[in-house]
């Protein structure tokens, strides 16, 4: 009876871990310091101009979560959100009327990233290679405040553009610390986008079960588009940022 409570105990912990192994989740939330530089240039009635940022720090709260899973054919999945912010003081025309040199400009972008990828190294030799493709949905505002002729000018687009998606990320041996980077990027024709991060992270081995972590590093993107549009922009952002997790 002993040998038959022993293996049934042995199998019930083997299964436990084999599924904790083949079926992983993490999820996050931080905030990113990054400070904007570049300018948008209006090429429509509604605003004729160029607007420069004041390169200015804002603080974003970002979001994401991961899953991973045994099924070969299947991707697995990564979702992000992520807002930022660029101010600035617009010259030029809005509605034929002239613009004074301190009307004060908004670029709000919101995104949402989709990530199907292929985990094509899986903490092999320590080290973890994911390959994939990110569907960042932009939802993105442009306002020029109004002034004593003009009403302002604002204008919404939301739109989706597909980049490349390369994740790297080694674990220290003996200790709880790892260290990532990944890259989004695109470039066609005169319009280039990227984000790429790279972090360093510690996670607490409180329990077997959720695994809390901390996570410091540093983002760049870079958004430039082609001038043949109503509103184009060649914009960077950039800076720190910080953030805690969940492992599953």
């Amino acid at each position: 009876m002993k040998k038959i409570f022993f293996g049934i105990a042995s199998a019930a912990m083997l299964a436990t871990t084999t599924c904790a192994d083949l079926l992983r989740a993490e999820i996050g939330l931080g905030a990113w310091i990054g400070t904007s530089s570049g300018e948008v240039i209006g090429e429509k009635y509604g605003f004729q101009g160029v607007d420069t940022s004041s390169e200015k720090s804002k603080t974003n709260v970002y979001g994401w979560a991961m899953m991973k899973h045994f099924i070969p054919v299947v991707p697995n999945l990564r979702v992000e959100y992520l807002t930022v912010t660029s101010t600035g003081e617009a010259r030029g025309t809005l509605s034929g009327v002239s613009i004074p040199g301190s009307t004060p400009t908004k670029l709000e972008m919101k995104q949402f990233d989709v990530i199907p990828y292929y985990n094509v190294l899986d903490n092999t030799a320590w080290i973890t290679l994911d390959l994939g493709i990110d569907f960042k949905i932009f939802d993105a505002t442009y306002t020029v405040d109004g002034f004593a002729d003009s009403n302002g000018y604002r204008t919404t687009e939301t739109f989706v553009l597909p980049l490349g998606y390369v994740r790297g990320r080694i674990e220290v041996p003996g200790t709880n610390f790892g260290a990532e980077a990944d890259v989004k990027y695109i470039e066609y024709g005169n319009n280039t986008a990227y984000d790429m991060r790279a972090k360093v992270d510690y996670t607490f081995d409180i329990t077997p079960v959720i695994q809390p972590a901390i996570e410091v590093g540093y983002r760049m993107q870079k958004y430039q588009t082609d001038k043949t549009s109503d509103i184009s922009i060649d914009l960077d952002f950039s800076g720190v940022y910080a953030g805690v997790m969940l492992r599953f």
